[in-house]
């Protein structure tokens, strides 16, 4: 099993920036790659980013000029930089890590955003 646990979120100021962590732990190993979706209320939840074991990284069209995402292989952690926040970033965003083929997810943090 992997568990995930994420941090960091929490309320912002339109155009500020904050920055989400994850840290794995459990069985870790053989985990394929890490990354970060959202979901807000009513909507589904989509794609931030993600990162491989080699270091390749895909975002989100959204969010693709305001975030970016990386990792700390000695903590098992990846963090989400993210810039800029807008109304439309609101929601709760979950960690996920990929593990032969299945999917682990953390129970997510909240990010808000204020005028």
């Amino acid at each position: 099993q992997v568990q995930l646990e994420e941090s960091g979120g929490g309320l912002v100021q339109a155009g500020g920036s904050l920055r989400l962590s994850c840290a794995a732990s459990g069985t870790i190993f053989r985990i394929n790659g890490m990354g970060w979706y959202r979901q807000a209320p009513g909507k589904q939840r989509e794609l931030v980013a993600t990162i491989t074991n080699g270091g390749r990284i895909n975002y989100g069209e959204s969010v693709k000029d305001r975030v970016a995402i990386s990792r700390d292989n000695s903590k098992n952690s990846i963090f989400l930089q993210m810039n800029d926040l807008k109304f439309e970033d609101p929601a709760v965003y979950y960690c996920t890590a990929a593990k032969l083929g299945r999917p682990y997810w953390g129970q997510g943090t909240r990010v808000t955003v204020s005028i």
